[in-house]
């Protein structure tokens, strides 16, 4: 199974935004993970009425904010497969991430995550985004969408 998923790069300015996740959902609940630097990203939910009103309503979790405006959503997909041993945890084989192109409208000083799951959310130039991303999926996506 692959859990449909959608992903926002957000910017303000000539900085994009990356969340430090140092949880994540499970079958059982939320489980600690190491931590990861990567863009606004969140499941599909059956009651989401399209992937633009799932990104809506990730953006607003993971920010407490919704001061956005969706730029654009990409043709390509990020996809890829979870690691073995958490495949049985989150009940998935792997991940089709719908991107989207998003501008901060608001203020970046009035963000505030609302999902447990993020620990800190920074604005970065985009070169120390290159260096910070977790994911090589993800960074060779910005890369070749955002050069």
């Amino acid at each position: 199974m692959i859990r449909q998923a959608v992903g926002a790069i957000v910017y303000k300015d000539d900085q994009f935004l990356l969340v430090h996740k140092t949880k994540i959902n499970t079958r059982s609940g939320s489980e600690k993970i190491a931590g990861e630097w990567d863009f606004i990203k969140g499941g599909i939910e059956d009651s989401d009425e399209s992937p633009r009103h799932a990104m809506l309503r990730e953006l607003k979790e993971e920010t407490g904010s919704t001061d956005f405006m969706l730029i654009k959503q990409f043709d390509e997909k990020i996809r890829f497969e979870f690691p073995e041993k958490m495949k049985n945890k989150i009940g998935f084989d792997g991940q089709e991430t719908t991107m989207f192109l998003v501008e901060l409208t608001g203020d970046i000083e009035d963000l505030m995550p609302l999902d447990e799951e993020i620990a800190e959310l920074q604005f970065l130039a985009k070169i120390e985004v290159l260096g910070k991303l977790t994911h090589e999926d993800t960074l060779s996506f910005f890369m070749k969408n955002l050069s």
